[in-house]
């Protein structure tokens, strides 16, 4: 059950990532420049008031972090694109910490994956077929887009191999967010790299705010 002040931060983020979205889709600049920079602390706060084990803590704010980082170069990328390989620097980091995380995870029961390991072949089939999809218009960035879609798809896998090794809530959690990871990620590069499209902006705002928030429920939900 969550406490007064968990219940308080998590609508405040709720509203910051709506008036962002409001702020994307209505084509206000001030309103997207300022909410942005503030979801990941909100996520920040959340589980700084979360009380559980420390060092396990660590590892996801550590990984917040770096994604608070990566949303201020990102919001600047249209000035330089040094930004936009910040950007993904800080990014790919995250998703390190993440990982180092889910594996971080102990249990007796077993591993998802090694229950359905088809899991490993389907989720390496999307990272290939998404950079197979980018490859010809990454120019100077194929290394780079390369390594992070094995590094995003390793995380999802590993937020898979924990599902069984804890409550199902927590579970749940940290696979939605693991998704949608990969799913904003996947939306930001086709946009980028290959066929912008309509709506881009919000439903990559959408997914990744879905991101960010269920992997810090799942660490609420497990550690409460």
């Amino acid at each position: 059950m969550q406490s007064s002040n968990q219940k308080k931060i998590t609508l405040a983020f709720a509203v910051l990532a709506l008036m962002n979205i409001a702020g994307i889709i209505t084509g206000s600049e001030n309103l997207h420049y300022i909410t942005k920079p503030l979801l990941v602390p909100a996520l920040l706060l959340l589980l700084y008031v979360t009380p559980a084990r420390a060092a396990r803590k660590a590892l996801l704010m550590t990984g917040l972090f770096f994604s608070w980082a990566g949303d201020v170069f990102l919001l600047f990328e249209s000035k330089n694109a040094l930004f936009f390989i910040f950007g993904l620097v800080c990014f790919l980091i995250t998703h390190l910490f993440y990982i180092s995380y889910f594996l971080k995870i102990r249990s007796g029961n077993p591993s998802l994956l090694k229950k359905y390991p088809l899991l490993i072949a389907l989720v390496a089939a999307y990272g290939v077929s998404l950079v197979w999809l980018l490859y010809p218009h990454l120019a100077d960035l194929k290394i780079p887009v390369m390594v992070y879609a094995a590094v995003i798809c390793s995380m999802l896998l590993s937020s898979l191999h924990v599902f069984l090794k804890i409550n199902r809530k927590a579970a749940a959690a940290y696979l939605a967010g693991a998704a949608f990871f990969v799913l904003s990620d996947s939306l930001l590069a086709v946009n980028k790299f290959y066929q912008p499209f309509a709506a881009a902006g919000a439903l990559i705002m959408i997914t990744y705010c879905a991101a960010q928030y269920f992997i810090v429920r799942g660490y609420i939900e497990q550690e409460s």
